[in-house]
Parts: structure tokens; sequence; C-alpha cells
């Protein structure tokens, strides 16, 4: 049986926040795969404790549609997501206009 993926919480100097996995990492480009964007977040006052315990208030996130895979460059911080941290972003819904 392989190994889960770890889940990381990107963040990109001029990009934004991304959350996925992280297929490979050349300095500060990282390609990932199954990512969201996070364009804002509710119940979590900093990213740190996002990737720890994920949002209190996921009804009022704006979380975008999992894009299968893309790079991100200018990379600035990669915070390793616990498995419920992980959930509760997969969980949730999808932000649309």
């Amino acid at each position: 049986m392989s190994e889960k993926e770890q889940y990381y919480i990107v963040r990109s100097y001029r990009a934004g926040v991304f959350a996925g996995c992280i297929k490979a990492r050349n300095g500060n480009e990282v390609t990932m795969t199954n990512v969201r964007r996070i364009w804002f977040w509710s119940g979590a006052a900093s990213l740190s404790q996002l990737s720890q315990e994920g949002v209190k208030k996921p009804d009022r996130c704006k979380f975008s549609v999992v894009v299968p895979e893309m790079i991100v460059l200018d990379v600035v911080e990669i915070i390793p997501c616990t498995d419920a941290a992980e959930a509760c972003i997969k969980g949730v819904p999808v932000w649309r206009v």
C-alpha cells in the first residue's frame, strides 16, 4: 500500500495562496496537483492555523475549484497540513460567481 501524499498550503509572493499536493519543487517554483486557490478564509487567524485546524466558518470561505495541476511561481512559504485541516479545506464548498 502506498503512503498518502502530504497536503500543503503554499503562499506565493504575487499569485496568492494555494492548497494541494506538491509534485515537484525547483527553487521558488512549485508544481502542485489537486490544487485549490484559497482566495478568502474565515474562522482561522492565519495560514498557520488554517494548516493545522482548517477553518471554523467554511460557508464564508472563498476557495476555488480543484485544478488537476499547476505551477506556482515566487513561492515564499510552504506549510504542511494536518489530516484534519486537509479534510476541512477539501470540504469547503467551491466558490463561484
